[in-house]
Formats: structure tokens, C-alpha cells, sequence
């Protein structure tokens, strides 16, 4: 390998627009792919959220875009200006644009890879079937351009080669770069909570965006049905559309001084490790990463049986109850059972090993050609 190559960087191309599980990854691997010594160009579109955040070693070109779409003519100038040496992008819209952008530039030679994090015949259930069949065309059309695809879980790589036709030698499952070194001492940051420093009730905790891929109202429902047997709080991390709905149901069930959603919060790691139990309630997912932080500091979980991620996070529910989405008596059965008898903190640990930070790195390193197959963490 010639200097030459090795000072080329490697790129990640996505929008920042949210405070969502993608932005967070891609931060991480961001910072992962730099401490393994390579350079690393960030190249967004948008460029806000909490989770944007410029790691040590990373490069931030900001595309000027308001949209996706208006992106081409930059990663295109991008791609024949400066070539990196590898090219991943991240999110349906921007690996259209990234395979569009590569075509028009007519370099073939720079390796691309694009990343699926979600399920997406799930989360288009319910809207018009023409979306649904106009989405799944652009995908087979544009994606067999791609060098690989990777898929964020096992269900997603199976949702991803039945709308797009691909074979399984083309997409590749690489858990995401979820436990990162200081997790820990992340999680013993003061909480942002009085409840979750508070003895006197044990606290459970859902994390994640008030919309209704979360489905906290069943969650709420589930909590109401569990405080007859099992006196404790809950608290709901995040914000989202959903708000307004989700406080009428608390006031309706009479809980106003039992369950808070108190926003977003940056440090969702001290919250996870104080909490006797979390809840993931989703409808669907691609891989549920606060799942994965729980396990990883510890935290007894239960899940909604969803496409796709937690019946293979879970093991099939040797870590934790699975239950049926939108299930609020199950889901009570459930919490009220981890609660009674928690696993063992090591188990869960051990369980999610698999999502380290140098792991994944290395594991997106190898799909993008920079490592060799056969390197080590």
C-alpha cells in the first residue's frame, strides 16, 4: 500500500438533522475510523443535532444543501477533486445520492458502501401501497450499483434483499459501533433526573423519539397496569410530534405524578444505569441502539417482539422478555417479571459484545476495502 493511499481519507456522507440513532452511529464510527489512524472526511448535509458532534482526527465538509437531493453537484465536485479513498453513506436518500454522485463522476475505482438502519417495509406499513412499490424500484434500481450494502441487523439485511432483489453476497450485517470506551464513566455523570437518584421508587426508563415507531402509549398503558402490583415511576427520554397526545393519555390514566418526559437528553447513559429496568416499546426498528446501552451497563431489559433487531439482541429471549407489539398487558407481565427476578448484569454484558466501538470499526474498515479481511481490534 503506497503513502499515497494511506493519506487518502476515508469519507462518511449523511444529514445531520436530527437527534436520531443514525447520527450518533455514524459520529462513533467517525471517531473510531480516525483512532485506528485514518483519516477521516465527515461530509453532511445540514449539520445539525446534538449528536453532531466533530470527533479528534475527523474533517468536516459541510456539502451548503438544505436537502439530500441538492447534494449531488457538491459530492460529485468532491469525488473528482479530492477522491477519497473509501466512500460510506449512510440513510436511504443519501445512498441513492452517493451511488448517483459516483456514476456521474466516473470513478468506479472508489470503493462504496451504504448503510440500512432501518426496516423499511415496516415502517412504510400503513401508507399508500404505490410508496411502498415506487420506494422498493428506486432501491433495486440504484442499489446494485453499490460495491455493498450493510445492514445494521439480520432482519434488516433480509428486508433489504427482498425489496431490492440483491443476493446475500452482497449484503453484509455489521453490528452498530454502539459501546464505546467511556460509556461508563458517561453513565456515572450526575443524572438529569431527581427521580433517578431518589430510593424511595424504583425507576423505569424508555428512551427515544415521540413518534409512533416508539409506541410509548402502550408503554404508558403497560406502566398504568404494572403500579397495581409493583409501586415505581417512569420516565420517557426524548421529543417528538407524539408529545401532546402521550401527556393527554398520562393525565387520562391518572399518573401525572408517576410518569415525566422530561425531552432529549444528551447523556442517556446516566439515566440507563440507574434505572431498574428499561422498556423498549418500538413498532419497529433497524437495531435498537439504546437496547444495546442498557445491556451494556448492565440494566435488565424487556422489548416488543419487533422487525427488526431486539429477538436477536435478546437471543430470542434468553436476555430479556419479548412481547407482542402494542401488547400493554403482556408488556406489564413482563416488566413485572424482570423486575422480580433481574438477570445478572455480566450476562447482559456479555451479550452485546458484539457492538463495540473497535469491532465495528474495524468490521466497516474491511467492507470498505481499507483493512485487510484479515486485521485485528
Amino acid at each position: 500500500m503506497s503513502q499515497t493511499d494511506h493519506d487518502r481519507p476515508v469519507a462518511l456522507f449523511l444529514s445531520y438533522s436530527g437527534n436520531g440513532g443514525v447520527e450518533r452511529m455514524m459520529t462513533l464510527l467517525a471517531r473510531g475510523i480516525a483512532e485506528r489512524g485514518h483519516p477521516v472526511d465527515l461530509l453532511v448535509i445540514k449539520g445539525h443535532g446534538e449528536h453532531f458532534a466533530v470527533p479528534a482526527g475527523v474533517r468536516v465538509i459541510h456539502s451548503g444543501a438544505r436537502h439530500t437531493w441538492q447534494a449531488i453537484p457538491f459530492l460529485l465536485c468532491y469525488l473528482r477533486r479530492t477522491p477519497p479513498r473509501a466512500l460510506l453513506a449512510a440513510k436511504d436518500r443519501a445512498n441513492r445520492v452517493a451511488i448517483l454522485a459516483r456514476r456521474l463522476a466516473g470513478r468506479g475505482d472508489i470503493p462504496l458502501v451504504i448503510r440500512l438502519g432501518t426496516h423499511l417495509e415496516q415502517s412504510m406499513k400503513g401508507k399508500h401501497p404505490l410508496r411502498l412499490w415506487w420506494r422498493q424500484r428506486q432501491m433495486a434500481r440504484s442499489y446494485r450499483h453499490a460495491d455493498r450494502v450493510v445492514a445494521v441487523s439480520e432482519g434488516v439485511a433480509a428486508d433489504t434483499r427482498h425489496l431490492t432483489g440483491l443476493t446475500a453476497d452482497r449484503v453484509r450485517v455489521i453490528r452498530n459501533p454502539t459501546l464505546f470506551p467511556e460509556i461508563s464513566e458517561r453513565a456515572a455523570e450526575p443524572a438529569s433526573h431527581p427521580w433517578l437518584d431518589d430510593p424511595a421508587l424504583p425507576v423505569i426508563v424508555g428512551i427515544g423519539r415521540l413518534t409512533r415507531q416508539k409506541d410509548f402509549s402502550t408503554l404508558i398503558r403497560a406502566f398504568a397496569r404494572l403500579r397495581a402490583t409493583h409501586p415505581s415511576r417512569l420516565l420517557i427520554f426524548g421529543e417528538g410530534k407524539d408529545r401532546p397526545q402521550l401527556q393527554a393519555l398520562i393525565s387520562e390514566l391518572g399518573l401525572t405524578e408517576w410518569v415525566d418526559l422530561p425531552g432529549f437528553t444528551a447523556n442517556p447513559y446516566a439515566a440507563l444505569a440507574r434505572a431498574r429496568l428499561f422498556v423498549l416499546s418500538s413498532a419497529w426498528e433497524g437495531s435498537p441502539n439504546v437496547l444495546v446501552e442498557a445491556m451494556g451497563l448492565g440494566t435488565p431489559v424487556v422489548a416488543t417482539d419487533c422487525e427488526s433487531g431486539p429477538r436477536e439482541i435478546l437471543a430470542g429471549g434468553r436476555h430479556g422478555p419479548l412481547v407482542p407489539v402494542g401488547d400493554a398487558e403482556r408488556l406489564a407481565e413482563a416488566m413485572a417479571t424482570v423486575l422480580d427476578q433481574p438477570p445478572p448484569a455480566a450476562q447482559l454484558q456479555q451479550a452485546v459484545a458484539e457492538y463495540s466501538l473497535a469491532l465495528s470499526t474495524l468490521r466497516y474498515l474491511q467492507a470498505l476495502g481499507v483493512e485487510s479481511p484479515d486485521a485485528t481490534v
